[in-house]
């Protein structure tokens, strides 16, 4: 099904067809050899396909990891580095990723539902700048996290198959910076959007229905049709400057 799902997304599936470098119990000893003031360095390593759950990965350096179906889940990544990782069919089922720096990462066909374990990752401050993301996240927390040039949008191009899109409803992203985001005909109903910087981010057809960006600033950012009943727009900064309102839909049912 992971197969078929990135296949949809436009992904080759390239998961290790050879074993990782690394066990999954070899991974646990330099985890566990780490001094305080010299995180594990796992960057670049092949950890693909490997059991990595309930494993403390603070502040490791796995930048450029291949972490493609890895599962990570309950595990704390906290501060960790994932620059340029591949986590593409990861399962982040109560992952931690609170101030980790995962810019440039790719992270389609994310597992994020299913098993006995319910809660979503939690990207709290965390740095998703360029990251690339088609997932499940409803009702994740997102607080202050750099969604700057974050690509979760559609990819029109890629969806022979149905339509792929991230769910961020319910999501916590208050104090979040989105500038320059793609987020086109994502779902964000009810999302907390407070102060929020969307200057310049595509909302194309995005689900706003009852989302609120109190104090958010949109200015350059594209509403074209996108959905705005019950969207609290209270002391929204730029919106005269924002692109689209005219086509938004339920536009009149929003709250200022």
């Amino acid at each position: 099904m992971l197969a078929v799902v990135l296949a949809v997304l436009g992904l080759a599936v390239t998961s290790s067809a050879s074993a990782a470098d690394l066990t999954a119990d070899q991974v646990r000893d330099v985890l566990a050899r780490t001094h305080r003031d010299k995180p594990a360095d796992l960057s670049g390593k092949d950890l693909s396909d490997l059991d990595l759950s309930n494993v403390d990965f603070a502040r490791a350096d796995l930048s450029g990891a291949n972490l493609f179906g890895t599962r990570l889940v309950s595990s704390n990544l906290a501060g960790a580095k994932l620059v340029r990782a591949n986590l593409n069919g990861a399962w982040l089922m109560g992952a931690k990723f609170a101030g980790a720096d995962l810019s440039g990462s790719s992270m389609l066909g994310l597992v994020i539902l299913g098993g006995p374990i319910k809660e979503t990752p939690n990207f709290a401050r965390a740095n998703l700048s360029g990251v690339r993301m088609i997932a499940d996240l409803p009702g994740a927390d997102l607080r202050g996290a750099d969604l700057s040039r974050a690509r979760l949008g559609v990819d029109i191009r890629n969806q022979g198959m149905g339509q792929m899109r991230t769910d961020l409803s319910g999501a916590n992203l208050a104090g979040a910076n989105l500038h320059d985001a793609d987020l086109n005909r994502s779902l964000m109903m009810f999302a907390d959007l407070k102060g929020v910087d969307l200057t310049g981010a595509n909302l194309f057809r995005v689900k706003l229905s009852g989302a609120d960006l109190t104090g958010a600033d949109v200015a350059g950012a594209d509403f074209t049709e996108a959905d705005l009943e019950g969207t609290v727009l209270k002391g929204v900064k730029g919106l005269g400057a924002a692109k689209g309102m005219d086509q938004a839909t339920n536009r009149d049912k929003a709250i200022h």
